[in-house]
């Protein structure tokens, strides 16, 4: 075959083979196309399928997708907390170290944030938001462990200033002197009333107890046997027992001349904390050594001595529904409210107020507990019983509230500040009072202009 042949040969097949493949079906035109790109070795992507300029825009501006407000509102009430972890699968976080508290480390961290111990839970009671009266009480003694306020069954308000013993009468307003110590160095350092309001015993820094006749506005007698200032005063009948800086405390029978019945020496510190029970069976006693002991009846020695609290125990307050119920409160290192059963001596329960506690009053009509604070807030406090839960503050002192009295009728309690002030609390009102306050958030604003404030001197 010649080389002429053999080119028209090849071209004639070449022309076929091209006409075969324009008359190729497209179903098998794709299949050639897949078992190609099968076979190769890497993708080439079709940037017609591509949004070039939005991809572009997003990686620029790092874009994100706008929430509705419906959507966030939604979300914010739902789940609280998003941002946190609901589960972590992680170890727990170690305890920290148990550190005795020394007194930077209570001043910083009284009144902060507080955690579900002293949770507030929804009362009906209203807490009055200020006073309804305020009396000036210039030369009120700043001292933790004094009892300078007492408030008699005849409404008559007595209250020690300086060197110097001053009555208010609840009934007219009337306020008048009855004691003033004579000696320089000297000053008041505790009153009490007898139960029937007709006598009132005073306490002095010279280690002397006074018993006045206020009806006659004159001394009866003088008593004498502890060899420090009498600090705390409680009467049971006809025995006085008086509590002292040198940590002794005496059973004074004011009928007759000898009158020291007995000599109690169960502290090692002052006893700045003093009362009887209702039923006059049991004697409670506070002391600066952070002890508090039960004497029962007329007994030398303590039933029990409880060293629960980690300061001193000034705060003493017997419960007047059940006689062998005891709150006590703990100075500035303790901060606790306790409540003890003083037939067994156990601790029924205690909470940690987050700041001192200088006093307690037991509600005579609510099962709750009245208690006055010192730093940071001075407030006073009010308590369920037994839950413990808070009903509310009561604030308006610009320094620690030392004193609380209560009046005869239970509405009305007094508090003592170091800011030399009294200030009188309506703590109970009328049925009416009590529904229109529910009703009105307006009436729950304190409202200055009923607020009276005089001068006690």
């Amino acid at each position: 075959m010649c080389i002429r042949d053999r080119y028209q040969r090849r071209v004639r097949e070449n022309s076929n083979s091209q006409f075969i493949k324009s008359f190729k079906p497209a179903s098998m035109e794709i299949i050639s196309r897949n078992s190609q790109f099968a076979s190769a070795d890497r993708f080439i992507p079709s940037r017609s399928a591509m949004d070039i300029e939005n991809s572009h825009f997003n990686i620029m501006t790092d874009a994100k997708s706008e929430v509705s407000d419906y959507q966030s509102s939604l979300s914010d009430c739902v789940f609280p907390q998003a941002e946190s972890q609901i589960l972590a699968y992680k170890p727990r976080p170690p305890t920290a170290r148990s550190v005795a508290p020394g007194p930077h480390h209570v001043l910083y961290s009284q009144n902060i944030a507080k955690s579900s111990s002293v949770a507030k839970k929804a009362s009906n009671r209203v807490i009055p938001q200020s006073s309804e009266r305020v009396l000036d009480a210039p030369g009120l003694v700043d001292d933790y462990y004094l009892n300078l306020l007492d408030w008699s069954s005849q409404n008559v308000l007595a209250v020690a200033l300086s060197n110097c013993v001053y009555l208010w009468n609840g009934s007219t307003g009337v306020s008048e002197a009855l004691v003033e110590l004579d000696q320089e160095d000297d000053y008041v350092t505790s009153v009490s009333w007898v139960a029937d309001g007709s006598y009132l015993a005073v306490g002095t820094n010279r280690a002397e107890i006074q018993l006045w006749d206020v009806e006659q506005a004159k001394p009866l007698r003088k008593m004498r046997g502890h060899s420090a200032r009498i600090g705390s005063l409680s009467w049971n009948q006809h025995i006085l027992s008086s509590g002292s800086k040198d940590t002794s405390i005496i059973h004074n029978d004011v009928r007759v001349a000898s009158h020291i019945a007995a000599r109690l020496c169960g502290h090692q510190q002052e006893v700045c904390g003093l009362q009887w029970s209702s039923d006059g069976l049991q004697l409670a006693s506070g002391g600066n050594d952070n002890i508090l002991n039960v004497w029962d009846g007329f007994s030398t020695q303590p039933k029990f001595s409880l060293g629960q609290h980690q300061a001193a125990v000034k705060a003493v307050s017997w419960c007047p529904w059940q006689s062998d119920l005891l709150a006590t409160g703990g100075g500035t290192a303790d901060r606790s409210l306790k409540f003890w059963n003083t037939s067994t001596g156990v601790c029924l329960n205690s909470i940690d107020t987050q700041s001192q506690v200088c006093a307690i009053q037991w509600s005579k009509h609510h099962r709750e507990v009245i208690t006055s604070h010192g730093y940071s807030q001075n407030q006073l406090s009010v308590w369920k019983y037994p839950s413990l839960s808070k009903v509310g503050d009561m604030c308006g002192h610009s320094a620690r509230v030392l004193h609380l009295a209560t009046s005869p009728d239970g509405e009305t309690i007094v508090s003592a500040g170091a800011d030399e002030t009294l200030r009188f609390w309506k703590l109970i009102e009328s049925s009416d009072k009590l529904r229109s306050s529910a009703s009105s958030t307006a009436s729950l604003k304190p409202k200055s202009n009923l607020s009276v404030r005089m001068n006690l001197r």
